[in-house]
């Protein structure tokens, strides 16, 4: 190929070198150095097409082979990536529909946990009301008994002063010496009767009113230990043992 580029070259040459003939554009070449390259040309061009054309060949079969190991890639990854999307998505099912399961059952079991929590909360507040109505009941009845009890003492004393002063005033209203000092007697033991009887009675009214206070801070434990157990369940603590609470705040409180 070179041989043919470097005649042409030279034929190139001589054209342009040659003498014109006025006043055409003609000019007049060498015959026998024309020939003499064109027959250079004649030979070497088939040597030089044939290798050509085996190049060319070659890139054909090249090229062809380039577009179907890339044609069958192509299909080879297309394959691989539907077969890899489709495990993904298959996968990504079966893990969504497993994450559902264990949310749905993670729900239920707090949902059965909470019901749980709720109904012993419940139990235990109506356990503690009933044991604290029935203490209140207990102290109210030996409140209302002691308040007789010491309201009936306080009368038979005022009485028994009473008939002990009207006594001592008839006995006394015959001796007319010792009349007035009677009379002064008389009054005194009315005036210290009555006032044990309104000591009495005082007395009696502090200790309702004792056992009435402590009732009351019992009931008022009792509702705080109560609020603290809903709180508790609202937020998904453990179970408090109100029992426990309420006899370690209310040590005076007895089942």
């Amino acid at each position: 190929m070179y041989r043919v580029f470097e005649a042409l070259d030279e034929l190139v040459a001589i054209i342009e070198e040659a003498r014109g003939i006025p006043p055409t554009r003609n000019c007049i070449v060498p015959r026998g150095e024309v020939l003499e390259l064109l027959d250079d040309v004649r030979e070497a061009l088939p040597g030089e097409l044939d290798d050509a054309q085996d190049v060319l060949d070659h890139r054909d079969k090249i090229v062809t082979d380039a577009r179907t190991g890339a044609e069958t890639t192509v299909k080879t990854a297309n394959d691989q990536a539907h077969h890899t999307v489709t495990s993904a998505r298959d996968e990504a099912d079966r893990i969504l529909a497993d994450a559902k399961a264990h949310a749905d059952r993670m729900v239920a079991e707090a949902r059965a946990h909470a019901e749980h929590l709720v109904g012993s909360a419940e139990e235990e507040a109506e356990r503690t009301v009933a044991d604290g109505k029935k203490e209140y009941d207990a102290l109210t009845g030996r409140a209302r008994a002691e308040a007789d009890r010491l309201a009936a003492a306080g009368q038979a004393s005022y009485d028994r002063s009473v008939a002990e002063g009207k006594a001592e005033q008839d006995r006394l209203v015959s001796q007319t010496e010792v009349v007035r000092a009677a009379h002064a007697e008389s009054a005194r033991l009315i005036d210290t009767a009555q006032a044990d009887s309104d000591r009495l009675r005082s007395e009696c009214d502090d200790y309702v009113d004792g056992k009435l206070a402590d009732f009351e801070e019992t009931l008022h434990n009792t509702l705080r230990i109560i609020g603290r157990g809903r709180h508790q369940v609202r937020s998904g603590s453990s179970v408090p043992d109100y029992a426990s609470e309420f006899r370690a705040e209310s040590p005076g409180f007895r089942r």
